[in-house]
């Protein structure tokens, strides 16, 4: 069958608009400035953190003996986003920056949100409900 005869029945339409919103959606994000944009900032930030912060930084930003806790005292939003993506170096502790890190660098604001809502008690420990 040709391609022009297939892309024109209702079914087909269907499944390309399904494999269409399935291939251009990103889980946890909602639209800029809806209600739930926030919420859905910090399921995707835990999900993002528990991917690659927590090794060192500890579960739900606890800390470690590897590195401080971040929710003890958050940084504001810019100082955030220049440690995570230019890294940092205190004494003998050197992190490494996430500028280049496609799992990292477009979600930092996102990472931020989950752990700004973990400092200010606005959640608690674990994962997040969607």
């Amino acid at each position: 069958m040709p391609l022009s005869s297939i892309s024109k029945t209702p079914r087909s339409t269907a499944i390309f608009t399904l494999c269409w919103i399935a291939a251009v959606a990103t889980p946890g994000r909602a639209v800029a400035g809806s209600p739930d944009a926030v919420a859905a900032g910090v399921v995707n930030g835990y999900r993002r953190y528990n991917a690659a912060c927590n090794h060192c930084h500890g579960p739900d930003g606890v800390g470690s003996t590897f590195a401080p806790p971040l929710i003890e005292t958050v940084l504001d939003a810019a100082a955030f986003r220049r440690a995570v993506l230019d890294g940092k170096a205190s004494g003998v502790s050197v992190m490494k920056g996430f500028a280049d890190d496609p799992n990292i660098a477009p979600y930092v604001e996102d990472i931020y949100a989950y752990l700004k809502a973990r400092a200010e008690g606005e959640m608690g420990r674990g994962r997040p409900e969607p």
